[in-house]
């Protein structure tokens, strides 16, 4: 029976299976990860769930900062105003150069207006505002509140007997509430009109334009798209302020929260969306 000497070169050919026991434990270490992230995720929801819960008990007591909700609600609405109204144009303008052209040649330019006001009324619109919103707000609350977790702020106001989760989470949530859905207004307003400069360009009249818009669009249609940007407003406020809270590490740790507060919240955005639609319409 041969024995293979430390440092032996094998010669092509012959094969040299490992033992058993090493497949084994590499099945073993890789239910070890899946069960890691499994209970990491089960832990983080507990934790999100958690600060909505407070959240929620601190809006129903009556106990809210009226001056920080307004500070952020001018922060996530007339600052991102500019913004949201060039998002909401250009995706008007998109939605209305897909459509003209295909019912244009099927002779029905008069759904034109109908189906752009249909889309940014139910998805455009509250989606790509949320996703905007999640870019430049939900970053900018998360790397706020965990650079007070990195310098012990946050602390300070524990020291001074008031609760995080009243003086820094309740005011923005209350400012994503109010103002996604009225960003969504001015967006879906602007849709509106790059897409009727889009359709008069592309041979679509705009008094047929306006006429399949009244046509079309119902205010169920409007009201669903405003109950989707307040959600998405909770959403956006929530995860950053949930990243922020958990900030560690210093300036580095700020950047992964910022980081990590845009990613989860524009995929929640997305989930939820698709849970709303199944809810909604």
């Amino acid at each position: 029976m041969m024995r293979r000497l430390p440092g032996a070169i094998i010669p092509a050919g012959i094969s040299c299976p490992l033992p058993k026991h090493l497949s084994i434990m590499d099945q073993a270490r890789g239910l070890e990860r899946v069960g890691r992230t499994v209970l990491g995720f089960l832990d983080e929801t507990g934790r999100l769930t958690l600060l909505l819960y407070r959240t929620i008990r601190w809006i129903a007591r009556g106990t809210i900062e009226p001056q920080q909700t307004l500070r952020q609600m001018a922060r996530l609405g007339v600052e991102s105003l500019p913004i949201i109204i060039i998002t909401g144009t250009f995706a008007g303008m998109v939605l209305a150069f897909q459509t003209a052209r295909q019912l244009i040649q099927f002779g029905a330019p008069s759904f034109v207006g109908g189906i752009v006001a249909l889309s940014l009324a139910r998805e455009a619109a509250p989606v790509f505002t949320a996703v905007t919103a999640a870019g430049r707000i939900g970053a900018g609350i998360a790397a706020e509140i965990g650079t007070m977790a990195v310098t012990e702020q946050i602390d300070a106001l524990r020291v001074q007997a008031t609760d995080p989760v009243r003086y820094l989470v309740v005011p923005r949530v209350l400012a994503g509430i109010f103002m996604l859905p009225l960003l969504t207004v001015f967006a879906h307003l602007a849709g509106l009109v790059g897409g009727l400069a889009v359709a008069a360009v592309a041979g679509v009249e705009p008094a047929m334009y306006a006429s399949s818009v009244q046509r079309f669009l119902r205010p169920y249609d409007y009201l669903s798209g405003l109950v989707k940007a307040a959600s998405f407003g909770v959403i956006i406020a929530l995860i950053g302020s949930y990243r922020g809270l958990a900030t560690q590490g210093g300036a580095e740790g700020v950047g992964r929260a910022a980081t990590a507060s845009v990613v989860t919240a524009i995929v929640l955005i997305l989930v939820w969306n698709y849970f709303l639609d199944l809810l909604l319409f």
